[in-house]
Protein backbone atom coordinates (compact mmCIF):
# COMPACT_ATOMS: atom_id res chain seq x y z
CA UNK A 1 0.00 0.00 0.00
CA UNK A 2 1.30 3.19 -0.75
CA UNK A 3 -0.58 6.79 -0.53
CA UNK A 4 0.88 10.78 -0.43
CA UNK A 5 -1.31 11.76 2.33
CA UNK A 6 -1.66 8.57 4.25
CA UNK A 7 -3.30 10.69 7.01
CA UNK A 8 -6.27 10.59 4.56
CA UNK A 9 -9.59 8.98 5.30
CA UNK A 10 -12.88 8.68 3.45
CA UNK A 11 -14.64 8.28 7.04
CA UNK A 12 -14.97 12.11 7.54
CA UNK A 13 -13.66 13.09 4.65
CA UNK A 14 -15.32 17.26 4.42
CA UNK A 15 -14.93 18.79 1.12
CA UNK A 16 -14.02 22.56 0.64
CA UNK A 17 -16.69 25.04 0.59
CA UNK A 18 -16.69 25.82 -3.05
CA UNK A 19 -18.45 22.13 -2.49
CA UNK A 20 -21.05 23.36 -0.15
CA UNK A 21 -24.69 22.29 -1.57
CA UNK A 22 -25.57 25.53 -0.82
CA UNK A 23 -23.71 27.02 -3.50
CA UNK A 24 -25.76 27.82 -6.31
CA UNK A 25 -23.74 25.09 -8.51
CA UNK A 26 -21.95 22.69 -6.17
CA UNK A 27 -20.51 20.97 -8.51
CA UNK A 28 -18.57 22.14 -11.79
CA UNK A 29 -16.68 20.18 -14.33
CA UNK A 30 -15.14 16.99 -12.72
CA UNK A 31 -11.26 18.06 -13.45
CA UNK A 32 -11.99 21.48 -11.77
CA UNK A 33 -13.67 19.96 -9.06
CA UNK A 34 -10.99 17.23 -8.82
CA UNK A 35 -8.66 20.13 -8.27
CA UNK A 36 -10.42 21.97 -5.71
CA UNK A 37 -10.10 19.19 -3.44
CA UNK A 38 -6.45 18.17 -4.04
CA UNK A 39 -5.88 21.88 -3.24
CA UNK A 40 -7.89 21.26 -0.35
CA UNK A 41 -6.21 18.26 0.86
CA UNK A 42 -2.71 20.04 0.66
CA UNK A 43 -3.83 22.75 3.15
CA UNK A 44 -3.98 25.12 -0.06
CA UNK A 45 -6.28 27.62 -0.99
CA UNK A 46 -8.33 27.15 -4.04
CA UNK A 47 -9.85 30.26 -4.39
CA UNK A 48 -6.96 32.27 -5.06
CA UNK A 49 -6.56 29.98 -8.29
CA UNK A 50 -10.04 30.94 -10.06
CA UNK A 51 -9.23 33.66 -11.76
CA UNK A 52 -9.32 31.56 -15.03
CA UNK A 53 -13.10 31.55 -15.15
CA UNK A 54 -12.51 34.97 -16.91
CA UNK A 55 -11.49 33.53 -19.85
CA UNK A 56 -14.78 31.34 -20.40
CA UNK A 57 -16.85 31.58 -24.04
CA UNK A 58 -19.07 30.33 -26.14
CA UNK A 59 -17.35 27.78 -28.04
CA UNK A 60 -20.52 27.03 -30.58
CA UNK A 61 -21.72 24.20 -29.37
CA UNK A 62 -21.06 24.56 -25.78
CA UNK A 63 -19.01 26.95 -23.02
CA UNK A 64 -15.91 26.03 -22.61
CA UNK A 65 -14.66 23.12 -20.73
CA UNK A 66 -12.86 25.35 -17.83
CA UNK A 67 -9.86 24.30 -16.23
CA UNK A 68 -7.65 25.14 -13.76
CA UNK A 69 -4.13 26.89 -16.16
CA UNK A 70 -1.48 24.78 -15.29
CA UNK A 71 0.67 27.88 -15.32
CA UNK A 72 -1.50 29.06 -12.94
CA UNK A 73 -1.31 26.28 -10.55
CA UNK A 74 2.33 26.61 -10.54
CA UNK A 75 2.92 29.77 -9.60
CA UNK A 76 0.41 30.10 -7.32
CA UNK A 77 1.27 26.85 -5.15
CA UNK A 78 3.81 25.16 -7.11
CA UNK A 79 2.34 22.25 -8.06
CA UNK A 80 2.97 20.69 -11.97
CA UNK A 81 0.70 18.16 -13.63
CA UNK A 82 2.67 16.37 -15.98
CA UNK A 83 1.29 13.69 -18.48
CA UNK A 84 2.09 10.06 -17.09
CA UNK A 85 3.21 8.47 -20.69
CA UNK A 86 1.63 4.84 -19.93
CA UNK A 87 3.12 2.18 -21.91
CA UNK A 88 3.28 -0.38 -18.92
CA UNK A 89 0.68 -1.91 -16.65
CA UNK A 90 -1.13 1.20 -15.58
CA UNK A 91 -0.79 -0.41 -11.71
CA UNK A 92 2.94 -0.40 -11.67
CA UNK A 93 3.21 2.59 -13.16
CA UNK A 94 0.48 4.38 -10.47
CA UNK A 95 2.11 2.56 -8.33
CA UNK A 96 5.69 3.92 -8.95
CA UNK A 97 4.37 7.86 -8.85
CA UNK A 98 1.84 7.03 -5.14
CA UNK A 99 5.20 6.17 -3.79
CA UNK A 100 7.24 9.06 -5.00
CA UNK A 101 4.51 11.37 -3.53
CA UNK A 102 3.05 12.73 -6.64
CA UNK A 103 -1.11 12.28 -6.58
CA UNK A 104 -1.74 10.22 -9.79
CA UNK A 105 -4.65 11.78 -12.25
CA UNK A 106 -6.59 9.09 -14.41
CA UNK A 107 -9.87 9.04 -17.12
CA UNK A 108 -11.86 6.35 -16.25
CA UNK A 109 -14.78 5.14 -16.97
CA UNK A 110 -17.58 5.85 -14.58
CA UNK A 111 -19.36 2.95 -14.88
CA UNK A 112 -17.25 1.68 -12.03
CA UNK A 113 -17.17 4.14 -9.78
CA UNK A 114 -19.69 3.58 -6.61
CA UNK A 115 -19.49 6.98 -6.24
CA UNK A 116 -21.78 8.09 -9.02
CA UNK A 117 -24.71 5.50 -7.69
CA UNK A 118 -27.65 6.44 -9.35
CA UNK A 119 -25.48 8.67 -12.34
CA UNK A 120 -23.74 6.35 -14.35
CA UNK A 121 -22.06 3.77 -11.64
CA UNK A 122 -23.08 0.18 -13.33
CA UNK A 123 -25.81 2.18 -15.78
CA UNK A 124 -23.54 4.20 -18.22
CA UNK A 125 -19.87 4.21 -19.60
CA UNK A 126 -18.93 7.66 -19.34
CA UNK A 127 -15.56 9.22 -19.56
CA UNK A 128 -14.11 10.99 -16.61
CA UNK A 129 -10.87 12.09 -14.31
CA UNK A 130 -10.08 11.22 -10.71
CA UNK A 131 -7.06 11.54 -8.64
CA UNK A 132 -5.77 8.68 -6.92
CA UNK A 133 -4.21 9.12 -3.41
CA UNK A 134 -3.85 5.63 -1.56
CA UNK A 135 -3.47 2.86 -3.55
CA UNK A 136 -3.30 -0.90 -2.94
CA UNK A 137 -3.75 -3.04 -5.76
CA UNK A 138 -2.67 -6.29 -3.26
CA UNK A 139 -5.71 -5.77 -2.06
CA UNK A 140 -7.46 -4.53 -4.80
CA UNK A 141 -8.70 -1.24 -3.10
CA UNK A 142 -7.89 2.83 -3.75
CA UNK A 143 -8.98 5.94 -2.17
CA UNK A 144 -9.57 8.51 -4.61
CA UNK A 145 -10.37 12.43 -5.13
CA UNK A 146 -13.98 12.86 -7.44
CA UNK A 147 -15.93 15.49 -7.92
CA UNK A 148 -16.81 17.06 -4.88
CA UNK A 149 -15.29 14.59 -2.09
CA UNK A 150 -12.70 11.52 -1.08
CA UNK A 151 -13.98 7.76 -1.58
CA UNK A 152 -13.26 4.35 -1.64
CA UNK A 153 -13.20 1.82 -4.17
CA UNK A 154 -12.66 -2.29 -4.11
CA UNK A 155 -12.82 -5.28 -5.77
CA UNK A 156 -14.09 -6.02 -8.96
CA UNK A 157 -14.79 -2.38 -9.77
CA UNK A 158 -11.06 -1.57 -8.77
CA UNK A 159 -10.19 -4.39 -10.63
CA UNK A 160 -11.90 -3.04 -13.78
CA UNK A 161 -10.84 0.69 -13.42
CA UNK A 162 -7.17 -0.53 -13.40
CA UNK A 163 -7.82 -3.01 -16.53
CA UNK A 164 -7.18 -6.27 -14.62
CA UNK A 165 -10.32 -8.04 -16.10
CA UNK A 166 -9.31 -10.75 -18.30
CA UNK A 167 -11.51 -9.44 -21.02
CA UNK A 168 -10.24 -5.75 -20.98
CA UNK A 169 -6.37 -7.46 -21.63
CA UNK A 170 -6.99 -9.28 -24.13
CA UNK A 171 -8.59 -7.01 -26.12
CA UNK A 172 -5.74 -5.32 -28.09
CA UNK A 173 -7.95 -2.56 -29.47
CA UNK A 174 -7.79 -0.69 -25.97
CA UNK A 175 -6.24 2.35 -25.70
CA UNK A 176 -3.71 3.40 -22.36
CA UNK A 177 -5.85 5.93 -20.60
CA UNK A 178 -4.91 9.84 -20.19
CA UNK A 179 -3.01 10.03 -16.82
CA UNK A 180 -1.11 13.06 -14.87
CA UNK A 181 1.25 13.13 -12.15
CA UNK A 182 1.23 15.86 -9.43
CA UNK A 183 4.99 16.98 -8.91
CA UNK A 184 4.51 19.03 -5.43
CA UNK A 185 8.14 21.50 -5.44
CA UNK A 186 6.72 22.85 -1.44
CA UNK A 187 6.67 25.76 -2.17
CA UNK A 188 4.08 27.97 -0.72
CA UNK A 189 3.42 31.42 -0.65
CA UNK A 190 2.04 33.99 2.66
CA UNK A 191 -1.52 34.85 2.02
CA UNK A 192 -0.20 38.16 0.78
CA UNK A 193 2.17 37.28 -1.87
CA UNK A 194 -0.63 34.73 -2.78
CA UNK A 195 -2.53 37.41 -3.40
CA UNK A 196 -0.47 39.61 -5.42
CA UNK A 197 0.03 36.52 -7.70
CA UNK A 198 -3.75 35.82 -7.55
CA UNK A 199 -4.27 39.65 -8.88
CA UNK A 200 -1.52 39.45 -11.13
CA UNK A 201 -2.70 36.55 -13.23
CA UNK A 202 -6.28 37.66 -12.93
CA UNK A 203 -5.34 40.63 -14.65
CA UNK A 204 -3.94 38.60 -17.46
CA UNK A 205 -7.29 36.53 -17.94
CA UNK A 206 -9.53 39.61 -17.79
CA UNK A 207 -7.61 41.31 -20.48
CA UNK A 208 -7.54 37.74 -22.66
CA UNK A 209 -11.25 37.60 -21.73
CA UNK A 210 -13.49 36.78 -25.52
CA UNK A 211 -13.78 39.89 -27.56
CA UNK A 212 -17.63 39.27 -27.87
CA UNK A 213 -20.16 38.87 -25.09
CA UNK A 214 -20.47 34.96 -25.14
CA UNK A 215 -23.77 35.37 -23.46
CA UNK A 216 -24.99 37.00 -26.73
CA UNK A 217 -23.63 34.56 -28.98
CA UNK A 218 -25.06 32.07 -26.97
CA UNK A 219 -28.05 33.63 -27.23
CA UNK A 220 -28.50 33.69 -31.20
CA UNK A 221 -27.17 30.39 -31.40
CA UNK A 222 -30.06 28.67 -29.13
CA UNK A 223 -32.66 30.84 -31.28
CA UNK A 224 -31.18 29.38 -34.18
CA UNK A 225 -30.94 26.14 -32.48
CA UNK A 226 -33.93 25.47 -30.35
CA UNK A 227 -36.02 23.88 -32.30
CA UNK A 228 -33.57 20.98 -33.45
CA UNK A 229 -32.13 20.26 -30.04
CA UNK A 230 -35.84 19.95 -28.68
CA UNK A 231 -36.49 17.22 -30.99
CA UNK A 232 -33.62 14.91 -29.67
CA UNK A 233 -34.32 12.28 -27.35
CA UNK A 234 -35.10 13.53 -23.34
CA UNK A 235 -31.75 12.40 -22.30
CA UNK A 236 -30.15 14.59 -24.79
CA UNK A 237 -31.46 17.63 -22.74
CA UNK A 238 -29.27 16.65 -19.45
CA UNK A 239 -25.85 16.57 -22.11
CA UNK A 240 -26.80 19.41 -23.42
CA UNK A 241 -27.34 21.54 -20.00
CA UNK A 242 -24.12 20.36 -18.27
CA UNK A 243 -22.02 21.57 -21.23
CA UNK A 244 -23.87 24.78 -21.46
CA UNK A 245 -26.02 26.50 -18.94
CA UNK A 246 -23.87 24.48 -16.05
CA UNK A 247 -20.51 25.13 -17.56
CA UNK A 248 -21.99 29.47 -17.71
CA UNK A 249 -23.34 29.71 -14.06
CA UNK A 250 -20.82 27.20 -11.93
CA UNK A 251 -18.28 29.16 -13.77
CA UNK A 252 -19.19 32.80 -12.83
CA UNK A 253 -19.96 31.26 -8.96
CA UNK A 254 -16.40 30.49 -8.67
CA UNK A 255 -15.23 33.31 -10.05
CA UNK A 256 -17.21 35.74 -7.94
CA UNK A 257 -15.92 33.49 -5.04
CA UNK A 258 -12.39 34.69 -6.54
CA UNK A 259 -13.25 38.33 -6.42
CA UNK A 260 -14.57 37.89 -3.01
CA UNK A 261 -11.38 36.37 -1.54
CA UNK A 262 -9.45 38.70 -3.91
CA UNK A 263 -10.88 41.93 -2.31
CA UNK A 264 -8.37 42.37 0.43
CA UNK A 265 -8.93 46.36 0.57
CA UNK A 266 -12.23 45.84 0.40
CA UNK A 267 -12.86 47.89 -3.34
CA UNK A 268 -15.89 48.54 -4.03
CA UNK A 269 -15.83 47.64 -7.93
CA UNK A 270 -15.27 44.14 -6.61
CA UNK A 271 -18.09 43.85 -4.28
CA UNK A 272 -20.17 44.60 -7.09
CA UNK A 273 -18.42 42.27 -9.88
CA UNK A 274 -18.71 39.27 -7.44
CA UNK A 275 -22.66 40.00 -6.88
CA UNK A 276 -22.84 40.37 -10.48
CA UNK A 277 -21.32 37.09 -11.27
CA UNK A 278 -23.42 35.22 -8.49
CA UNK A 279 -26.27 36.84 -10.37
CA UNK A 280 -25.47 35.12 -13.79
CA UNK A 281 -24.65 31.67 -11.76
CA UNK A 282 -28.43 32.00 -10.14
CA UNK A 283 -30.02 33.21 -13.74
CA UNK A 284 -28.44 30.32 -15.27
CA UNK A 285 -29.82 27.80 -13.02
CA UNK A 286 -33.18 29.21 -13.00
CA UNK A 287 -32.43 29.03 -16.80
CA UNK A 288 -31.59 25.36 -16.74
CA UNK A 289 -34.86 24.62 -15.07
CA UNK A 290 -36.70 26.31 -18.02
CA UNK A 291 -35.15 24.79 -20.90
CA UNK A 292 -35.94 21.68 -19.02
CA UNK A 293 -39.25 22.64 -19.03
CA UNK A 294 -39.59 23.85 -22.91
CA UNK A 295 -37.87 20.83 -24.24
CA UNK A 296 -40.30 18.40 -22.40
CA UNK A 297 -42.95 20.34 -24.15
CA UNK A 298 -41.39 20.50 -27.31
CA UNK A 299 -41.46 24.17 -27.76
CA UNK A 300 -38.47 27.04 -27.24
CA UNK A 301 -40.34 30.06 -28.40
CA UNK A 302 -38.95 32.98 -26.06
CA UNK A 303 -36.34 30.49 -24.77
CA UNK A 304 -33.18 32.41 -24.92
CA UNK A 305 -35.06 35.56 -23.45
CA UNK A 306 -33.38 35.66 -19.85
CA UNK A 307 -30.21 35.67 -21.89
CA UNK A 308 -30.49 39.69 -22.81
CA UNK A 309 -30.33 40.78 -18.93
CA UNK A 310 -27.75 37.83 -18.07
CA UNK A 311 -25.42 39.39 -20.99
CA UNK A 312 -26.09 42.98 -19.80
CA UNK A 313 -24.73 41.78 -16.10
CA UNK A 314 -22.00 40.06 -18.19
CA UNK A 315 -20.56 43.53 -19.80
CA UNK A 316 -21.33 45.30 -16.28
CA UNK A 317 -18.73 42.84 -14.59
CA UNK A 318 -15.95 43.42 -17.11
CA UNK A 319 -16.80 47.06 -16.75
CA UNK A 320 -15.83 47.43 -13.05
CA UNK A 321 -12.90 45.07 -13.35
CA UNK A 322 -11.09 47.13 -16.40
CA UNK A 323 -11.51 50.03 -13.68
CA UNK A 324 -10.32 48.20 -11.27
CA UNK A 325 -7.16 46.71 -13.15
CA UNK A 326 -6.43 49.53 -15.14
CA UNK A 327 -7.45 48.15 -18.65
Amino acid sequence: MAAVLPELRVAGYRPHALHDPARHWAETNCYVDLWIELLNALGCAPEAALGFAAGLDFEGDQFTFFKFPQADLEALYGLRALELAVYDSLEIQVMEQIRRGRFVLVEVDGFYLPDTQGVSYRLEHTKTTIGINMFNPGKSRMSYFHNAGYFLVEGADFDALLRRVPAMQADADLLFPYAEFVKDSGARLSLQRLRQTARALTRVHVERRPQVNPLLVFRDCLDAQGDALAAKPPAFFHKYAFNTLRQLGASFELFGTHLSWLNGENDARLILAAQCCDSIAASSKSLQFQMARAFARKKTTGLSKPLDAMSEVYARIFGLLDAVFGS
